[in-house]
Order: C-alpha cells, then structure tokens, then sequence
C-alpha cells in the first residue's frame, strides 16, 4: 500500500475511534426514562400550584385521590386528544366508587393561547374529573423538570394554526400521598390506565 493509502486508513481510522468515543459518551449521558429514575429513587415530582378557571390548584389540595397529570396544550392537533382520551377511558373503566377518588390533571404549557375557561371546556369534554389548568412560565418549567418532562415552543409559521408545542407525552400516576409512583407512556392503554389507578387506591 502507498503513502497516501496509508494516511487514508489512518485517518478513516481515527475518526472511527472518535465515532466510537461520541457514541459511548452519549449513551452513558442519555437522560433516563422518567421510570428507571423513580426506580433508582430519584426524587421526580412533588408540589404543583396552577391556576384553573375555578380557582388555584395545588397537588396538595387533591391528597386522598389517585392523581394522574398530563402535559400539552389545546392547539395539539393529535397526541394531546389521544393522551386524554386513553386517559378518560382508563378512568372510566374503574368502578363508580373508584372514579370519584381519582383526579386528572392537564396542565397547558401554552398559556398564552389556553385561557383558563378554555381549559375547563377542553379537559371536561374528556372527562368530568380532569380539569384544566396552567400556571405563569416559571411554575410550567419548575413543574416540568420536576416531573422529568420537557416541552419547546416552535416558531409561529404565519399559518392558522400558528406555532406548534414539541413536548413529552406521559400520564404521571400519583398516589393519594401526593407521590409519583409511576408513569404511562403514550402508546399505552386505556385498560394500562385503568389498572395503574387501581393499584394506587388499593394501596391506599
């Protein structure tokens, strides 16, 4: 092989070590499933005070019920509606009893497009236990990172539909205590939903 065959191989070689090396570190760095965090005793979740069109909301004031919270915002064209809907069905596969001790919660991390009456309409027409609330930006964030969450506003597109919200879709189950014990991902289902709430109210 030649000189400049040699320093080819060479340096198709280094950049494979460096490729490799990228690899390695961004797999020991990637961020956690919400769950192997919970799991590793990570402490995800805790206090949320949000506004809704029937007054302040905190988690606290919800402790005795299942909670589940939900992140989006109204303008979602199709992973909000399907998230609440898995949602609702989940809840309305429990037992009357059952029902009246779990709470949804919907938090809009747009509010300057979901006003608080719009919130309550959107979240009740899914289910009556589910209220919508939002909160000033500082709170939407602190909630977020709590809950392992994350959202990013993109640019307004001058189209009707304005700008679009990338965020995460997880339902976050908490206990009656006000702890996150675990969480649901948006591929799951309503019967998921149905039987992660009862373990909470069956285990107090």
């Amino acid at each position: 092989m030649n000189t400049n065959g040699l320093n080819t191989l060479r340096t198709l070689l280094i950049m494979t070590a460096f490729l490799l090396v990228g690899m390695a570190v961004a797999f020991y760095f990637r961020p956690q499933p919400v769950d192997e965090r919970i799991a590793l005793g990570e402490s995800l979740g805790g206090e949320f005070n949000l506004q809704t069109a029937e007054g302040p909301l905190k988690l606290s004031d919800l402790a005795g019920n299942a909670v589940v919270l939900y992140l989006g915002y109204t303008n979602c064209p199709d992973v909000c509606p399907t998230g609440l809907a898995v949602l609702s069905q989940g809840i309305y596969g429990l037992s009357p009893d059952e029902q009246a001790q779990v709470r949804g919660v919907f938090m809009s991390v747009d509010p300057a497009r979901d006003s608080l009456d719009t919130l309550q309409q959107y979240a009740a027409f899914f289910h009556p236990n589910i209220v919508g609330a939002t909160a000033e930006r500082a709170e939407i964030d602190r909630v977020v990172k709590r809950y392992g969450g994350f959202y990013r506003i993109g640019e307004d597109t001058g189209s009707a539909a304005g700008y679009a919200v990338d965020h995460s879709s997880r339902l976050y189950l908490i206990n009656k205590q006000g702890k996150l014990v675990s969480t649901l991902m948006h591929s799951s289902t309503p019967a998921d939903v149905t039987a992660g709430l009862r373990k909470i109210l069956n285990n107090g």
